[in-house]
Parts: C-alpha cells; structure tokens; sequence
C-alpha cells in the first residue's frame, strides 16, 4: 500500500525457529520496533517496522502434506497459491482467502481468514490444528488446544499480537481439483435484477456454493467488451465445490444476457488465482468492511447507491455470502468470533500513488458510513486500515476482547508485538 510506505533501519532473513528466537531477543534486549513481514499484503502497513527491526519470513516457505492425515505444514513465508498447489495436488485444501493468490498465509490466518471454502469449513482459523511460535521472552512453543490452549486460543484470530509463528499446521478437506467457478457480468442497469438474485441465491444456496457480488467501473479487461470500459457493471463471482454446479446455479442463469460470462469448470488453484494482478503493488488502498446478518431491502438500496457514487475506476464495492459452517460454532471458539456474521461487505478504495487521495477516502468513508446501521457491530480484521483507532479494534472481537487481553498479559506484558492491530497489556503499563 503506497499510502504507508515505511523503511526499517534492519531487515533480518531467519530460515528457522532458533534464528526467529535469536532475532527476537535482539529486539527485546535493545529496545527495538520490531515487526513481521510474511507475505507482506497488510494493507494497513503493519510488516514494516519504521526505522525498527523487520523480520522477513520469506525463506521460511516450505509446505509439507501429510495426505493421510490430511495435514499441512506451513511455513510463514508461504502465499496462498504455494499452499493450494501442494494441497491440491493430493485433492485437498483448507480455506484460504478467494481475491488474490498472492496474499501471504501468515496474516491471513491469524487474522481470522475468509475465502470460498468458509461456508463448508469456517474460518480459516477455525481449521488450523497447531502452530510452532516464539513468543517474547524468546521461547519457541507449540500451541494447539491440548498444549498451550489460551495461547492457541488468542492466535486463532488475535493476529500478531502474541508472537512469531514459525509454522502453521492446518487440516485439510476433499476439495476439486476441478470446481465450477468464475464470473459473470452484467451493465449496472440491471442492478437490481443482480442484486435480488444474489440474496434469493444465497438464502438457499448449499454450502458448496459461494457467491460475491460487486459493482465497479469496468476495467479494460480482454474479457469485458471494449464499449463497456469505464461504465458501470455489476459481477456475480462464484465458486462452487460440490456435485450440483450447474443446478444450484441456474437462479443465475436465468438473468440472461450477460455482457461476460466467464463461468465454467475449472481447476480450484486457477479460482484461487483467478483476480490476481487486480491489487498493484504500490497503489493507494483504502478499504472499510462490516458483518452484516442479513440482506435486507434497506441495506440492497443503500449499497447500490453508495457503490454507484464510486470516484476511481480501480475502487469496488463487494459483498461476500459466509453462512454456514462458522455460525455453528460458540462466539468464544477462537478469538476471532463474529459467529453471528453471515455476510461481509466492503468498500475496497484504490487508484495510482500519483492521484489525490482526498475525494477516493471521502467515498470509501461515506460509503461505508452509509450501511453500519445494518452492520451486527463486527469487522474483518485483515481489512483495517491504518487509521483505525482502539474501538474499532475492539469492535472486531466483540465479546473475546478482554480475553485478548488477558492473553497479552501473559504472553507478551511489555507489548514487544505492537506493530499490528494492537491488543495492549493494559495491566502492566505496557510500552507505548
């Protein structure tokens, strides 16, 4: 994100555990800023830790499947695409974001994870088993919820407030290699129409199938007729895993005339990767998202007219389906919580370093201002940005929040791992 550019005084490359340790203690010991780059796709600019000490997990990015067991052991340098090609190749995977293969594996674990598999199998968190970490004083520890539980616990969503994790063990599930998936496109004319079929669509749709809705300008993509660029059109994105494609998608088909129609089989690593190239590195990006519980008229209405006031031709406004499998679970299994979510929308500014930025915040701000009345009062936490205060960090955790706490008074008193959406030790006077 070229809104938060930052240079860190060091940059260290550890390629295992005990060089994480050592680095750790480095920066505990000299009181440095220090923070952690895995993929480095943190919007809000968090993996840089200006004029401090940036730990680059990039050589530490092997994958190791356990097909049998139906495991995966994950470095913290891994992106996403590294993680869905070893899985896939055994038929398996575990869910893993859906806009951009190339976000890093670390973040969006730990803070909470979403993607097309969410529906059948919860957070991404809800599907990690354990994970290796050094924690402050420079100990490495493994977690899971037979060792180490509130710890474990507070990493299932908590983001990087508790450590250096050095590998992630998630469960895997029979998915693809081959699922139906892609996108259709329709002139903003038809909004309406688009908008009613997606809630009718997503009220019933079994859980293999996820759909997004979006409204944007149309890029100059090969695949939008060149009449549309620039116009306003609304996309369906879908994705499903299971048997019944083309019957559970036939409330879609029967809007008719699309202006792209890009949904067929194809392999589940190409759905992963599909929207990559979307988010240049070095653009301007600014993004405000809710949980909504429902799709009611109201918030249609309002999302419509909001979306359609959008300033830069690369911003988009999107809502993504998420009920299912992580409303069953209890609003404390995991600090990540936001059980009760069942959508998210988003309003996903972006446009060039050398554009102002002052009308694209306005609208991102107005937007998203517009539909929190319909919001259950939770939010995606890898989506904040930098200008976020403590409520709204707060407000992401709802209930889990001052267990988060508790966590950090353990785990990490003088709040070393600041650089991130900050939970603070409040009970101990903890670091500024």
């Amino acid at each position: 994100n070229g809104m938060v550019a930052k240079v860190p005084a060091l940059v260290l490359q550890p390629s295992s555990a005990a060089q994480v340790a050592a680095a750790v203690g480095f920066a505990r010991d000299q009181g440095l800023l220090l923070s952690i780059k895995g993929g480095g796709h943190n919007m809000a600019g968090t993996s840089i830790a200006e004029r401090g000490l940036t730990l680059n997990m990039s050589r530490m990015r092997d994958v190791t499947v356990d097909p049998h067991a139906r495991l995966a052991h994950v470095g913290p340098g891994c992106l996403l695409r590294e993680v869905d090609r070893a899985t896939q190749a055994h038929g398996l995977a575990t869910p893993l974001g859906s806009f951009n293969s190339e976000v890093g594996v670390a973040g969006l674990t730990l803070g909470g994870g979403l993607g097309y598999l969410t529906r059948r199998f919860g957070w991404t968190v809800d599907n990690l088993a354990e994970v290796e970490i050094v924690t402050a004083d420079g100990q490495i520890r493994t977690a899971g919820r037979d060792e180490n539980a509130d710890l474990f616990w507070a990493l299932r969503g908590g983001g990087g407030n508790f450590g250096v994790v050095t590998r992630f063990t998630f469960r895997l599930h029979e998915v693809g290699p081959i699922i139906t998936g892609g996108l259709m496109v329709w002139g903003a004319d038809r909004v309406d129409d688009v908008l009613a079929t997606y809630r009718d669509l997503t009220e019933s749709a079994p859980r293999e199938l996820t759909a997004a809705v979006t409204l944007r300008l149309a890029p100059p993509a090969p695949f939008l007729p060149e009449e549309w660029h620039g116009k306003p059109i609304i996309g369906l994105l879908v994705c499903h895993s299971g048997a019944d494609a083309e019957g559970d998608l036939a409330p879609v088909r029967t809007l008719g005339d699309p202006i792209a129609d890009l949904v067929a089989e194809r392999p589940y690593t190409d759905q992963q990767s599909l929207l990559d190239g979307m988010e240049p590195k070095g653009h301007h990006y600014y993004w405000k998202t809710e949980y909504l519980a429902g799709l009611t008229n109201e918030f249609l209405d309002t999302f419509r007219d909001s979306a359609l006031k959008v300033t830069s031709p690369l911003s988009e406004s999107i809502v993504v389906h998420l009920a299912g499998e992580l409303n069953e679970r209890a609003h404390d299994d995991g600090a990540a919580g936001n059980r009760d979510a069942r959508y998210m929308t988003a309003f996903a500014g972006q446009w060039p370093a050398d554009a102002a930025d002052e009308a694209h915040l306005a609208w991102v701000r107005q937007a998203w201002n517009s539909v929190r009345p319909h919001s259950t009062g939770g939010n995606y936490l890898n989506f904040q940005t930098a200008d976020e205060d403590e409520e709204r960090v707060r407000a992401t955790y709802g209930p889990n929040f001052d267990r988060l706490v508790e966590a950090k008074v353990t785990y990490d008193p003088e709040n070393l791992f600041r650089r991130n959406r900050n939970v603070r030790p409040r009970a101990r006077n903890p670091t500024p």
